[in-house]
């Protein structure tokens, strides 16, 4: 499996991912815009010419906010997540941001779990975040460089 930058040629794939996924998916067009968005980052994970997933995010400043994990449903826990994580975890430290925050449904119980086994604490709640069907967000966030200890 390679982990790259997502380009032109994997947009109709990533928003067959968003589809799969997200109950109110991003279509071709947003993601077109967002890799000529200079504070954004995609990367997708490829294997034999076929997408398994991606990740996106947005730095601005020191800060960093992840827009969304995808993986198809073929190639859940295998790894996939995983290796994107840890892609867009080393990009950040890399960058010297001070912190990656993200939304997650506080029904998903298994991305609360993976992000928590990755390094991400709840920091908050956002109320009525999602719709169909309506539901709060947790805000979880993963500290680099000590910033935690700062904020607690």
């Amino acid at each position: 499996m390679e982990i790259r930058k997502m380009d032109e040629n994997d947009l109709k794939a990533v928003a067959g991912l968003e589809k799969e996924c997200f109950s109110a998916p991003w279509s071709e067009q947003s993601l077109s815009m967002e890799l000529h968005n200079p504070c954004a980052i995609f990367w997708v994970a490829e294997e034999w010419g076929k997408i398994l997933g991606y990740i996106g995010m947005h730095a601005v400043l020191d800060e960093g906010y992840l827009a969304n994990v995808a993986v198809g449903s073929p190639y859940r826990r295998k790894g996939v997540a995983t290796a994107l994580l840890d892609r867009i975890l080393q990009y950040s430290a890399d960058k010297k941001l001070g912190f990656l925050t993200l939304e997650v449904r506080e029904s998903n119980y298994p991305a609360i779990s993976f992000y928590e086994k990755n390094g991400f604490g709840i920091v908050g709640r956002r109320k009525h975040y999602y719709s169909a069907p309506e539901e709060d967000a947790l805000l979880m966030t993963h500290f680099f460089g000590g910033i935690q200890e700062a904020v607690s």
